[in-house]
């Protein structure tokens, strides 16, 4: 009889508590957006935070969830152990059901040790409990109605003594209470001793933990007296991990149906034997653990970057193309243990088979990016790691900043080779460049935090400007001042579209909203106040009713461009963030490669389309799973409440969930314009467009700078390009005689150049001394480079009748990249007494001491790697 699967495991557990009057809630996205003190969701309770503490409200009061995990940062982090143990895991899925003040403590126990021992198949006496040491009610219900014998249950935690087992709390202050742990025996055979028991599972393999029921019934105040809550609530939470390998009967994680399979691919891909697998067990361990973490990650649209979540996934990529390294693969190979982490999960979670694509491919650009960083920074790091003297936090931070290594793959290699490094320092380094590259923040972030517990309604749909009768709940004095409004008709900044701007009037004072903000439930108008508005005033509301209808434009478009390019690019092309004001929008999605030009046209062509057609756009209020149902698009990292979501459909046409505001009818848009597409990152690409008026003004702008070319050209305007054409194929050939060598020299040799070139990562570096040639002599040279050759950098010098040269030249798509040669060259200058500059593809410096020349080059091409290497690592 085979063991019952993780799928069966995770279906049986909603099933058995939707039977007892649960509502089945969908995982919430693991990006943590709607909470500032998280940056993913790392643990079952963090999505329902604001119902537990009675700040919000849903139309159930038991609920059933599976809800997706990610512990690498903060306080929850199991990064390091992650394939160290058999129990910790970076991505997992925390089962829960939950009691919003409906039951409590009697249901909650003997529904999970029904669910365990009847439902699930556990053996009774396999399983032991803890309460907390003077929860005598929950001691109770398991001693006298479940029958667990006394030394099976175990007291531990006390809180006035500063031992919290047993006890839970989700801050200083606020909701808390005691719990109850459900703990499996594997066998006194593995008992490690009279410490080995329950609750100290995390130490002795003996017990495992496998579920935890929270009795939330108290408020603890500042000096930590408890008071009971106005309403209780139970919070469980179940790893499916964990009881997976219980009931497969296995002593690891990693040995259960959500783990193996993915490692067994590794071992074919790479073609090891059972016995060598378990040889390296701990390196399959995590690149079987990342492959998952990268694959969620990726469906809900976040790339690799060097900031926020984008970090925390380059890291995850990185450290398992590491370990993929030290198994012996030198080539990319993530995207076959990705496949299979697909394949595994696309019945509970639908969207990653629908963005394999996507996921596959920024997992393989990632993974070449990082080869390229290996090279580059690996040498590097061994000279650091072969002194055998602790690498301090400024080279740690260097290797970082310049070469791309993550902080922790740094401190991994090092440890290997017996060498600490300076966290500290590195982290104070971090943090010294994250100051003086984030400036002054907006006194208006101080307000938010203020505010932020309060609960304002928005009344402008479906484009209402005005409202009179509007409660003051709060006004935060400062630059700006900040107003928070019971109700309010100006839209607060979110889902892409800028907040709104217009006044708020008073009897004794009027404020001019400059931005409206969301915090919480709070909607926040920031601007400058003439005279005064109190707490409990009535005041009228005007939005900047232009600027409004200016935004929905550009909101129900960015919609139909979303749509549009999904149908010439494909499913792939999702919005993975916008921007939405009135006089423009930008859409940014996943590509690794530019967007032909047909391609946009036809882009353009089919959402200029629906505006002729003038389709209807409704939005509507429906359930989550209704929306489902209807096959809206979706967005992860926007906050969405399963019984209630915003649909906005345009008939016939899109389907999107969404809070912004939309013109009623496509035709209200007028005109849409792309106006640029271009690369903002490793993986991702933007358009920019416009509509409207500012559409009709662009068109009939370059339809005048056409006429007035084609009169300067004495064309016709259809022949203009290729009028152009010609003129600029004879300046070229007119530039190229002017910089041939005035002395008659032969040319310089840019082949000769091009076999002595060094090769970083896909670039071609050259640096190199020509003492008898001058400045034209170099441009020609770099010219000639370009027709030559792709990706290059060029770092030379000349000293023709003893007049020092320096040129740094380098490949447009390096330029359009951030290459700059002309901050190389004005770095390099002052050594030969000089000054210069130019353009970020070619720059040209002067001096008057020859004799530093050669001083001066190794300069340019240490500056002109670190660079390139900056650029490589991005």
């Amino acid at each position: 009889m085979q063991p019952m699967s993780a799928a069966d495991i995770r279906e049986r557990f909603q099933r058995f508590f939707e039977a007892r009057g649960h509502t089945r809630v969908p995982s919430a996205p693991i990006l943590a957006r709607d909470d500032p003190t998280l940056l993913f969701v790392n643990s079952g309770m963090a999505p329902f935070k604001r119902v537990l503490t009675g700040e919000d409200t849903r139309d159930y009061v038991r609920a059933v969830d599976a809800q997706l995990c990610l512990r690498v940062a903060g306080k929850h982090n199991d990064f390091e152990e992650v394939g160290r143990t058999p129990r910790h895991n970076t991505l997992f899925e925390m089962l829960g059901n939950w009691s919003f003040g409906d039951y409590f403590k009697r249901d909650a126990i003997h529904w999970h040790w029904e669910l365990l021992t009847t439902e699930l198949g556990i053996p009774p006496d396999r399983l032991a409990a803890t309460v907390y040491t003077d929860d005598d009610e929950a001691a109770a219900i398991w001693a006298d109605e479940i029958g667990l014998p006394p030394e099976r249950i175990v007291r531990w935690g006390n809180i006035a003594a500063g031992d919290e087992q047993n006890f839970w709390s989700m801050g200083d202050t606020g909701p808390c209470g005691p719990c109850s742990e459900l703990h499996y025996d594997r066998g006194a055979e593995l008992s490690e001793g009279p410490e080995c028991i329950p609750d100290h599972s995390e130490h002795c393999p003996r017990w495992l933990e496998i579920g935890n029921l929270v009795f939330m019934q108290f408020d603890r105040a500042a000096d930590g007296t408890l008071s009971p809550l106005p309403f209780k609530s139970v919070d469980t939470g179940t790893g499916l991990e964990r009881l997976a390998s219980v009931i497969q009967g296995v002593d690891s994680n990693y040995r259960t149906d959500l783990f193996a399979p993915i490692i067994e691919r590794l071992a074919q891909f790479i073609g090891h034997d059972p016995e060598t697998v378990e040889s390296e067990r701990f390196s399959y361990q995590v690149v079987a653990d990342h492959s998952r973490a990268m694959t969620f990650l990726l469906a809900e649209g976040v790339t690799p970057s060097n900031e926020g979540p984008g970090y925390v996934l380059r890291r995850i990529i990185r450290r398992a193309v590491r370990h993929g390294r030290l198994l012996g693969i030198n080539g990319p190979f993530l995207r076959e243990t990705a496949g299979v982490v697909i394949g595994l999960m696309e019945s509970a979670y639908p969207y990653v088979r629908s963005s394999a694509d996507g996921i596959l491919s920024a997992i393989e650009a990632e993974e070449e990016k990082f080869a390229r960083t290996l090279e580059a920074g690996g040498a590097r790091l061994n000279e650091l790691v072969g002194t055998g003297h602790a690498i301090n936090g400024a080279d740690a931070f260097r290797l970082h900043d310049t070469f791309g290594f993550p902080i922790d793959l740094t401190i991994e290699i090092a440890a290997e080779r017996g060498v600490t490094v300076d966290r500290a320092g590195f982290d104070a380094a971090m943090t010294e460049q994250r100051e003086r590259s984030r400036g002054e923040e907006r006194g208006a972030f101080a307000a938010l935090a203020e505010v932020a517990a309060l609960r304002s309604e928005f009344i402008g749909y479906p484009n209402e400007t005005s409202a009179d009768d509007l409660r003051i709940l709060a006004v935060v004095p400062g630059e700006p001042t900040a107003v928070v409004l019971e109700r309010t008709p100006c839209y607060a900044a979110g889902g892409g579209q800028i907040g709104d701007r217009g006044e708020l009037g008073g009897v004794d004072g009027r404020l001019r909203v400059d931005d409206t903000q969301r915090s919480g439930d709070a909607i926040i108008h920031l601007g400058a106040l003439d005279g005064e508005l109190r707490v409990g005033d009535a005041v009228r509301g005007e939005v900047d009713e232009a600027r409004r209808w200016s935004a929905a434009r550009n909101h129900t478009a960015t919609h139909l461009l979303h749509r549009a390019l999904r149908d010439v690019l494909g499913e792939q092309a999702k919005q993975a963030g916008s921007w939405v004001g009135p006089d423009a929008l930008r859409f940014d999605f996943p590509a690794q490669a530019g967007t032909p030009r047909d391609a946009m046209r036809e882009v353009e062509r089919l959402v200029n389309a629906q505006i002729r057609r003038n389709a209807t756009v409704h939005p509507q209020l429906m359930p989550m799973e209704e929306a489902r149902a209807l096959g809206a698009d979706m967005f992860f990292g926007e906050k969405y409440l399963p019984e209630s979501v915003r649909v906005v459909r345009v008939d016939g046409y899109s389907k999107e969930l969404c809070g912004g505001t939309h013109v009623a009818a496509t035709g209200q848009i007028g005109q849409f314009v792309i106006t640029g597409e271009a690369s903002i990152g490793a993986g991702l690409r933007r358009i920019e467009a416009v509509t409207g008026v500012a559409a009709a003004e662009l068109v009939g702008t370059r339809l005048e700078a056409l006429r007035a070319a084609a009169q300067l050209l004495g064309e016709r305007e259809e022949n203009v390009p290729q009028r152009i054409e010609a003129l600029l194929a004879r300046v070229r050939e007119a530039e190229k005689a002017a910089r041939a060598p005035r002395s008659g020299a032969a040319r310089l040799d840019a082949a000769a150049a091009l076999q002595g070139a060094q090769q970083a990562g896909e670039t071609r570096v050259i640096v190199q001394s020509y003492p008898d040639a001058d400045a034209n002599a170099l441009r020609g040279l770099a010219d000639d480079l370009r027709g030559m050759t792709g990706r290059f950098v060029l770092v030379t010098a000349g000293g023709a009748e003893g007049t020092p040269s320096l040129l740094v030249a380098a490949s447009r798509d390096l330029a359009g990249e951030g290459f700059d040669s002309g901050a190389v060259v004005r770095q390099a200058a002052p050594i030969i007494g000089g000054g210069g500059g130019g353009r970020p593809d070619l720059a040209q410096a002067g001096g008057r001491d020859a004799s530093r020349l050669d001083e001066a080059l190794r300069e340019a091409g240490r500056l002109a790697l670190e660079a390139l290497q900056r650029i490589e690592a991005a």
